[in-house]
């Protein structure tokens, strides 16, 4: 088969999804200049030249209880996409994270014969290690970020590759402080702190509110810190009474989007678990990683967890190299205590600096590059 111009569908879900897709898209357009994708995905693969028949916020659901809420049009919308892959038949089908939506498309796509690449392992060594049958049901191939999966997947039958992970390629060793903050209009003996709570709705609802009141405890005690929070696209009617009723006296710049420069600009981050604790890392921010959710939600994860750790630094490093403040320990005072702790302590910071640079050059792997010859591969095949 000739690879000049694949044609590729492909999902991605939320955020972080979707800029995991636009950056694995925009190597595959070095690669093959005519590459032409299609499917579901957000403004990231957009500006890719991607053609979103579904936006990805469709797929922006968190645990049973949101995905039960939003269940009969999900599965409607799975479905008309999986019909129209088939009649389509693109050359690959190339599934970013979303494994609950994902895996219940890759797997009759590939009965029906087209090739499937799952990019992003499931968190297998983390909960849920059964869905490694669904994800070898799914996947010819799975794109992996971090280094000990592949290893993993294979004791299970899954062709894998270690990808390293495309924003350790895209962020700078040396963080752009000083840019970040001219950008963002701080001065340069500012003390910022960024609030990071999540692109999800849930996420606004549940984390949103404790790190608004950790806020308002912060500014109590260091009136001239300044905070930055990163607002995704569409959700600021959620955010705007949320900061009016609960930051008290802090003084809050509500940014549209630009979660990178707030990391690059701040001193700490409190930060929802996920992606971003991973962002956070490779811009070498002290934080304090934190989660809040449905309490049928953490009950079925905690049971179910296989390790200490639910933030990427220490689940990459086997240990607490930040602090984890989870669901009930999350409460606005032990926040506001662990974010002047970082504050405090310029021994601890400079350490976790070198430990957070050790891991950054472990994931810089040339990820596009590493990622388009496993498609290659498959194509060629």
């Amino acid at each position: 088969m000739s690879v000049s111009n694949p044609r590729l569908g492909m999902v991605a879900g939320e955020a972080s999804g979707d800029l995991l897709a636009g950056l694995l898209l925009q190597g595959l357009r070095e690669r093959w200049p005519g590459a032409q994708a299609a499917g579901i995905g957000g403004p990231k693969m957009l500006a890719q030249g991607f053609d979103a028949w579904w936006p990805s916020s469709k797929l922006s659901v968190f645990g049973y209880v949101d995905a039960l809420r939003n269940y009969r049009e999900l599965v409607g919308i799975r479905t008309a996409l999986r019909k129209r892959l088939v009649v389509e038949r693109p050359d690959l089908f190339i599934g970013v994270d979303a494994p609950d939506f994902n895996f219940g498309l890759e797997t009759p796509l590939r009965e029906a014969g087209i090739r499937t690449v799952h990019f992003v392992c499931p968190s297998i060594w983390a909960w849920r290690g059964d869905r490694v049958k669904k994800l070898a049901a799914a996947a010819d191939h799975v794109l992996c970020l971090f280094p000990f999966e592949p290893a993993l997947l294979e004791q299970h039958g899954v062709r894998a590759s270690f990808v390293g992970h495309p924003l350790a390629d895209t962020i700078p060793l040396e963080p752009p402080r000083e840019a970040a903050r001219n950008a963002l209009k701080l001065a340069h003996d500012d003390t910022v702190v960024a609030l990071l709570p999540g692109s999800r709705r849930s996420e606004i609802r549940y984390i949103a509110p404790v790190l608004l009141q950790a806020a308002a405890l912060l500014a109590r005690q260091r009136p001239c810190l300044r905070f930055v929070l990163p607002v995704a696209p569409g959700l600021q009617d959620l955010v705007w009474p949320l900061v009016n009723e609960l930051a008290g006296g802090a003084e809050i710049d509500l940014l549209e989007g630009r979660s990178h420069e707030a990391l690059a600009a701040c001193d700490v981050t409190l930060i929802a678990s996920g992606t971003a604790t991973l962002e956070a890392a490779l811009f070498k921010r002290p934080m304090v990683i934190t989660y809040r959710m449905h309490w049928l939600n953490w009950q079925y994860m905690k049971r179910r967890a296989y390790q200490r750790w639910f933030g990427l630094p220490n689940i990459l490093s086997r240990k607490f190299i930040v602090p984890e403040l989870m669901q009930d320990a999350a409460t606005p005072e032990a926040l506001a205590r662990e974010a002047l702790a970082w504050l405090d302590d310029a021994p601890r910071r400079a350490l976790l600096n070198d430990r957070l640079t050790e891991l950054h050059l472990t994931l810089r792997q040339d990820t596009a590059r590493k990622a388009g010859d496993a498609i290659a591969q498959i194509l060629e095949a």
